[in-house]
């Protein structure tokens, strides 16, 4: 609510633009950079498809897992971030 208080809406919308442009590229990343030495342990290279089977259950544990790891990239540049801003000063 400080945020809106003192941004108002043009400063949300900024940061929503921001936000999704983020969430893509860090995607990208994941799935660009990261996940494709991975596929060397995973049959075809199809780690997005991979899925394990128990009886007539699938679960879908290649796309878990790049939720998860793009998950844990947004929480580590949102947690730096907050923390050079807080240095700063800026409330």
């Amino acid at each position: 609510m400080a945020f809106l208080n003192k941004y108002g809406i043009v400063g949300l919308a900024i940061a929503f633009i921001i936000g999704g442009a983020a969430g893509a590229l860090i995607s990208a990343l994941v799935q660009d950079v990261l996940m494709p030495p991975l596929t060397f342990f995973i049959p075809k290279g199809e780690w997005e498809k991979a899925v394990l089977t128990l009886g007539d259950i699938e679960i879908r544990i290649g796309h878990f897992t790049s939720a998860l790891i793009n998950f844990l990239i947004i929480a580590v540049v949102v947690f730096v971030l907050m923390k050079q801003l807080a240095k700063t000063g800026l409330k």
